[in-house]
Parts: C-alpha cells; structure tokens; sequence
C-alpha cells in the first residue's frame, strides 16, 4: 500500500517520519508514503468548489481541491492519510465536515482522517518514556499535571516540561521560534517513541486505522 500523507505544518511532519516507519517498517519495501507538509490548517472553505490560490499551502483551504485531484488520479493501491489538529473545535463536528467534504468527490479516493488532540504534541506527550529519554532533565512536576488529549494547551505544557524559559518565553519570541522549538521536540522525542504503548488515545486511533489499510494484524 502506498500512503500520501496531509499534515498542517513541519513539526507534524517530523513526527510522522519517525511513527510512520515504526508502525508500517521501512518506507518504499512493504509500504510506501509520501509526507505533505502545509504551513498552517486554515479552514475549510464553506463550498468545496471555493477557489484558493494553491501557492498559499494552507491545508484544509486547499483540501477540497486536493481530495478531487487524488481521487481523479490514485489507485486502490494507494491511500490518503489527513492528520491535523482539533485545537478547540468540536472533534465529532470537525470529522463530519471532513467526511462531508470528502463524500462530495466523485470519483471519492480512499481517505482517512486522523485528529490529535487537542495538538500533536499530545502524541508526543502519550509517551513520557519517550520524552524522559530525550531530555533528561524534563519537569515532572510539569508532565503529572498533563491530562491525556485534553483541551489544555497541550504544546506549552511540553514547553514548560522541557524548553527552558517554557511557553512563556516561546510565546515572547513568536514564531518562526515555536515552531522550530516544535520540530526539535518531534526529531528529539518521536525516535524514543513506542507505538505500541502510548497512551494517547487519537494517537492509538491513528495507528490502528494506518495498520487496518496496511492490512497489518
């Protein structure tokens, strides 16, 4: 099976890297996917057949035009895997409006979904293992109060674990600054990860919905 992989930003991408080979093996011998990163999740446009310019790579403005295009050109061989964030939304709304989304493309390429809650950084966090070995020094006390996938402002809880100044700094520096603190959390974490034994459960439902295509037990 070959997976063409949506993800709203680099950070996302940098994690799916790593998890992508530990739950399907190395990429191109069984499987094979391709990561597409965005540089934001925007929204969806209120009719699908909304014009948007394609240079701007902000994911879900582009989505209807994309799902169209890979379901005009893809094979049954071949899957569509959409990772982003729920942030404050509604998680059973939002995955409406993706499936109605999708149901509006004919032909309709084979699709799945994936939402991490409340951010990404929630799939990192699902394995404080992983994020002990990284940075040895992270906060504990910072880590116990984490509730798994909670709306809670999940990426500074990591930050106030493990960046030192925490998410009030990051938050004074502004971006690009968070975002490439962001990436560095992926490439430092998500090679300690174990995929079979994080807690976070939009993280198990993505891996299982990945091995289910993959035809993997």
């Amino acid at each position: 099976m070959h997976f063409e992989v949506l993800v709203e930003d680099k950070s996302g991408e940098k994690v799916l890297e790593f998890i992508m080979e530990k739950i399907l093996g190395a990429n191109n011998t069984q499987h094979s996917w391709i990561i597409h990163s965005y540089k934001g999740i925007g929204r969806l446009p209120k009719k699908s057949s909304g014009v948007t310019a394609p240079e701007a790579r902000i994911l879900l403005d582009q989505l209807p035009r994309i799902l169209q295009g890979y379901g005009n050109s893809l094979n049954n061989l071949t899957a569509v895997v959409v990772v982003v964030d729920l942030d404050s939304r509604d998680c059973a709304e939002f995955k409406q409006e993706l499936l109605d989304l999708l149901n509006q493309c004919n032909p309709r390429p084979n699709t799945l979904f994936r939402i991490s809650i409340e951010e990404i950084e929630a799939w990192l966090l699902g394995d404080r293992a992983a994020v002990k070995m990284a940075y040895r020094t992270a906060k504990n006390k910072i880590l116990d109060t984490y509730v798994q996938d909670s709306i809670c402002g999940t990426w500074e809880i990591l930050a106030d674990a493990v960046y030192s100044g925490g998410s009030r700094k990051l938050k004074k520096l502004g971006y690009p600054e968070i975002g490439n603190a962001k990436c560095q959390w992926a490439e430092r974490i998500t090679p300690h990860m174990d995929v079979n034994a994080n807690c976070s459960k939009s993280f198990q439902v993505f891996r299982n919905g990945l091995k289910k295509l993959a035809g993997i037990d």
